[in-house]
């Protein structure tokens, strides 16, 4: 399978994600739409395949457990986490039926780009 289309890949595009309190939002460094989102500053969720965020220092605790709830509460299928401190890897979350992000597969971020990225979603 080919990449996506690039008008289907957005960096740094805002996510709305719905709260108690009322919308707030996540802006994650990549993410992967089915078809061509609308030009708007902030979009809604239903039509992402999947977010991706690189960690950075600091950023830990917010990538691997706020986000990981925010993304999954708002049905995004599918996140990965990469780091770069990590020995570069990249760990993908699939989104299960019980709300939650299952841990799919933690491999070498050079390994996982020489694939073919629709190959890592089902």
């Amino acid at each position: 399978m080919a990449g996506w289309p690039a008008e289907q890949v957005l960096q740094a595009a805002g996510v709305r994600i719905p709260g108690p309190d009322g919308d707030g939002g996540r802006i994650p460094d990549l993410s992967v739409w089915r078809k061509q989102p609308p030009r708007r500053v902030w979009l809604s969720a239903p039509d992402i395949l999947l977010v991706v965020e690189i960690v950075s220092p600091g950023s830990e605790a917010m990538d691997s457990v706020t986000k990981l709830r925010e993304y999954a509460a708002v049905g995004i299928p599918h996140y990965w986490v990469v780091d770069r401190d990590d020995a570069q890897t990249a760990t993908l979350h699939r989104l299960t039926g019980l709300g939650g992000y299952q841990e799919q597969a933690k491999l070498p971020l050079a390994w996982l780009l020489q694939t073919a990225p629709g190959d890592h979603l089902d």
